[in-house]
């Protein structure tokens, strides 16, 4: 029979055992390394910058097409002997773009060009190193955070295409008339460079906090905002496309007066190669126009959606929709400057780290209105 409990007696006497023993049929879920994850996807991250970038300059120093074919485990050793360098350089030559373009080039001018692209193949290689060893790391440990798996493993899976559609495009430059790659496949590959990068950028905003806090902001989110947002992203987008469009062909030196197009608005002759379609991709004064205009747009909706977000009243949100307009000034600034000095190389290269920039401070700015920061009482009013 058990005793009477006094009205007095202090409940915290109970036995601890039986408090702090988990209750039966609740399992604890294990949260993972989400530092560590998020450590990892950053180094990634800074990889695939860097990829870019050097992509951008095996672009503008014609370097793309010096190696001619894909080898993807063979291939990560360069020459080793004057006889194998002396092969490798002949392959180039019966390409269009030895003959056409650089008819008489040395050997070690050829050198010059194909380290650039063994650089930027070996990167390619060493971000698929770095993904695997991480991946596959934190699953033996069994670190991997709960519901991450998938995602993470999408984010290798697109690397894989990304290599493919590389010689996708490499090769549309091995044969026919063409100097250069096809401008089209130049925009898919930086395309999906860009998405790869954006979306190990949103997994760094969300590791970067815990999924309790985040399901709370969810419920504070600004859905309007994050719409617009979301708007933002995809104008963002096809700019980069139509950047890859003006790179393919060169395009950005052909125009160096600004605002007008050679004294006009409407380039000359921009709808002069048939079928029609064709303009679009490769005639220089259309693609450059439409890169221009296309930037205006993104330019006058961003600052748009930047007087809209004033209304927020989460002061991170607003401080992040601040920096995406900054960042829009200093892109239209650099663009300018790029196309009034004929596209030399160092502006090129900031330039397209400026579309980097600001394609990753919108994200942060859609991440910020979907998730909004928590904040003190003074913040809010700030």
């Amino acid at each position: 029979m058990s005793r009477k409990r006094s009205i007095f007696e202090d409940v915290q006497t109970t036995d601890k055992a039986s408090v702090s023993a988990p209750q039966p049929g609740l399992i604890e879920r294990k949260k993972g390394a989400r530092g560590a994850v998020r450590a990892w996807l950053m180094i990634l991250f800074a990889l695939v910058t860097v990829m870019i970038l050097v992509g951008g300059l095996t672009r503008l120093t014609d370097s793309g097409l010096s190696i001619t074919e894909w080898k993807p485990v063979r291939g990560a050793l360069p020459p080793t002997s004057e006889a194998a360098w002396l092969a490798e350089f002949e392959r180039y030559k019966a390409i269009p773009e030895y003959q056409l373009q650089n008819k008489g080039m040395s050997l070690s001018e050829f050198k010059s060009i194909y380290w650039w692209e063994w650089g930027h193949r070996q990167l390619g290689r060493l971000i698929g190193l770095v993904w695997a060893v991480g991946f596959f790391g934190f699953l033996a440990l069994k670190k991997m955070p709960p519901g991450w798996t998938g995602r993470l493993f999408g984010i290798g899976a697109l690397g894989g295409l990304q290599g493919a559609i590389g010689w996708w495009m490499v090769s549309s430059g091995l044969s026919g008339s063409a100097l250069d790659v096809a401008s089209y496949r130049l925009a898919t590959h930086l395309g999906l460079a860009f998405i790869i990068l954006g979306l190990i950028a949103w997994y760094v905003f969300q590791l970067g906090r815990k999924d309790s806090d985040l399901l709370q902001a969810r419920r504070a989110r600004e859905a309007g905002l994050g719409r617009m947002a979301s708007v933002l992203v995809g104008l963002a987008f096809v700019q980069v496309l139509l950047g890859a469009l003006v790179a393919g062909i060169d395009a950005g030196r052909g125009y160096t007066d600004w605002p007008m197009m050679a004294g006009r608005f409407f380039p000359e002759g921009a709808l002069d190669l048939t079928p029609v379609w064709r303009n679009f991709f490769e005639e220089s004064g259309m693609v450059q126009f439409m890169h221009r205009m296309w930037g205006y747009l993104v330019f006058a909706f961003g600052l748009w959606l930047w007087r809209r977000s004033r209304s927020s009243g989460n002061f991170s949100t607003r401080r992040a929709f601040d920096w995406v307009a900054v960042m829009l000034f200093g892109q239209v600034v650099l663009g300018i400057g790029t196309v009034m000095y004929s596209a030399p190389v160092h502006l090129a290269l900031i330039h397209q780290l400026g579309a980097v920039v600001l394609w990753v401070l919108i994200l942060r700015a859609r991440f910020h209105a979907l998730y909004p920061a928590a904040q003190s009482i003074r913040g809010a009013g700030a």
